[in-house]
């Protein structure tokens, strides 16, 4: 090769230049998860977002992030097999305001209910609530041994099995289509829907561990604002009106009368 026709050999160190290292947590803000008011603890935890900048601005990718929190979490109490799953729809200030977006059991209590000697059943709606909300749930039972019984199985009827999926899924779609969102949320968290079946399937064969395993939500509403605030406490979803009942005084004024001109002011 010619000594000097490579040009890009001649101009040494640029080549290897080294970029310069910028630490990628100097450019995100923090933001505080804030949970609807029917849980007992509001604050959930804290979230990373980069910070705005140009055209990409954070609260747009702060929306749709989804929190999987334990019910002992949010309540302060033992249940920490139930999980609750929360997503963002609204950004105020520092601040991210969560819905409820899905509800599930752990997989350790999920396979700690399955045993042998016992029949298994399940039943799944779909129902709608009164706000608009479309959810999918999912329900688990177990049938139980009689009292006094010697016998080791208790396995039931496929007969008795169809009436009691019959049972589930009547029980779950009146629960649910006759309110809205936040009592579906409120009936979830105790699981009364769960102890509703088990007591009513008593006479078709006794069960035990019957509960709601898993909940999601297929198709939701319009978003409102207004409807958020008033999950969280913070607003009514109505127009602030005037409580007080004083009123002007309307004044007498002559035709074609004009206020008169100030000197100074």
């Amino acid at each position: 090769m010619a000594v000097g026709k490579n040009k890009s050999m001649a101009k040494t160190g640029k080549k290897g230049a080294k970029k310069k290292i910028i630490d990628p947590f100097s450019r995100k803000e923090w933001y505080d998860a804030k949970a609807p008011c029917m849980f007992n603890n509001r604050q959930i935890g804290k979230t990373l977002v980069n910070r705005t900048q140009g055209n990409k601005i954070a609260a747009d990718s702060l929306k749709g992030r989804v929190f999987e929190v334990s019910l002992a979490d949010l309540q302060n109490d033992e249940i920490a097999f139930r999980k609750f799953k929360l997503v963002v729809e609204e950004v105020q200030g520092k601040n991210v305001l969560t819905n409820f977006n899905g509800m599930d059991l752990t997989t350790d209590k999920l396979r700690s209910m399955v045993k042998k000697w016992q029949t298994l059943i399940e039943a799944n709606v779909d129902v709608k609530t009164t706000d608009g909300y479309v959810l999918r749930m999912f329900c688990i039972g177990f049938t139980k041994k009689a009292p006094q019984q010697v016998k080791k199985t208790c396995y039931a009827q496929h007969a008795q099995v169809r009436l009691i999926r019959k049972k589930m899924v009547e029980i779950m779609s009146k629960e649910v289509s006759s309110n809205d969102l936040k009592e579906v949320v409120n009936k979830l968290i105790p699981d009364s829907i769960g102890k509703d079946i088990e007591k009513a399937c008593q006479g078709i064969y006794p069960l035990h561990d019957v509960c709601i395993r898993k909940v999601k939500v297929l198709k939701k509403p319009k978003f409102e604002i207004g409807k958020l605030l008033e999950l969280h406490g913070e607003g009514t979803g109505k127009a602030v009106t005037s409580s007080s009942e004083e009123t002007g005084v309307k004044l007498e004024r002559p035709d074609g009368y004009e206020p008169p001109v100030q000197e100074s002011v």
